[in-house]
């Protein structure tokens, strides 16, 4: 427990205390019937000033006075408790935001996920499971709290305002998911990102099957249906259950440290302009090259082994993690 909740903690018994011992002396010293000693303890720790329900005695006298002692340290005590909370809250609301903006300031080619419902935690989860920079923006203040909480940058503010992706870093950012509750708030999303940012990779959550097609014209390079995707999946766990076994240990880590990944062919890599059989990628490494991306957008899979890289290629591989960052370190060579 914090010092702030342990201060609380100890005053509220404190109080609890002084009104059970300030109703048992009017019980014992006056003779009070308990209701009556309570309602004399609570308006005297409460010094509001009423008189005495009952003459008290000098002994009752005394008792009053220390009573008041009392509940005058008490007022004084949670005066001060109550402007120290609010004093932290809001210096460390201030603080924490202005903190945040500085980390948000630093990120250089990071994601921004606009919209933390059920897609835009999945999408963030993902990106912070590969150790990506990762900006979370939502109008909720509460998501935006536990989104923070999760180790997340989050920034609270409207998703289709400039100003607000702006502030996300959008010029500096790699990629956007638009994962807000409508298509047409999405739709704004997209539009503003790519003005801000032509270059950057969007990817958008659509509700709605026709909106698919406008989001794409908006500018959305990949628009994902979360109900038809849904709907196919439910099918392909009745018709190829193994399949879809298969695709869950490569993409969820479901059981076996098996992902699938893409790995860049950096410019002047040595191992440019050599085949697949050359590299021995698999006996060596341990990586499967399922697939070929060349630089013109053309993907040949399930590539020979003769077939030869070049610079600017990506290989789709599949294999444990720590073989595939192996494997994009050696990629990432440079000849000598």
């Amino acid at each position: 427990m914090t010092r702030l909740p342990r201060s609380l903690a100890y005053m509220g018994l404190a109080l609890v205390a002084t009104l059970f011992i300030g109703t048992a002396g009017f019980v014992l010293i006056e003779h009070y019937p308990v209701f009556d000693a309570f309602y004399m303890t609570l308006i005297t720790v409460a010094t509001v000033g009423y008189s005495e329900i009952h003459p008290l005695s000098p002994a009752g006298r005394v008792f009053n006075s220390v009573l008041v002692f009392f509940g005058v340290s008490l007022l004084f005590f949670g005066i001060g408790l109550t402007t120290q909370v609010v004093v932290q809250l809001e210096l460390g609301e201030i603080f924490g935001k202005r903190r945040m903006r500085r980390m948000i300031d630093k990120l250089e080619n990071h994601y921004i996920v606009c919209g933390y419902g059920r897609v835009g935690r999945g999408a963030a989860w993902e990106m912070q499971q590969a150790g990506l920079g990762c900006v979370i923006v939502d109008r909720d203040p509460e998501r935006v709290e536990a989104a923070a909480q999760g180790g997340l940058h989050a920034l609270a503010g409207d998703s289709t305002r400039d100003q607000t992706l702006l502030d996300a870093g959008v010029k500096r950012a790699r990629g956007l998911v638009a994962a807000l509750g409508s298509d047409a708030d999405n739709l704004f999303v997209i539009l503003s990102a790519k003005t801000l940012n032509p270059v950057l990779n969007v990817a958008a959550r659509a509700g709605e099957e026709e909106a698919e097609e406008k989001l794409r014209r908006a500018g959305a390079d990949t628009v994902f249906a979360p109900y038809t995707h849904a709907g196919h999946r439910l099918a392909q766990s009745l018709i190829r259950p193994h399949v879809l076994q298969f695709l869950d240990f490569t993409t969820k880590s479901v059981g076996l440290d098996v992902v699938i990944e893409q790995v860049r062919v950096v410019d002047g890599s040595e191992f440019a302009s050599m085949s697949l059989k050359q590299m021995q990628v698999r006996r060596e490494i341990g990586v499967i090259v399922l697939a070929i991306r060349r630089a013109t957008g053309e993907m040949i899979f399930n590539p020979p082994a003769e077939e030869v890289i070049q610079s600017g290629d990506y290989l789709v591989a599949m294999g444990e993690q720590d073989n595939l960052r192996k494997f994009e370190r050696r990629l990432a060579e440079v000849k000598s």
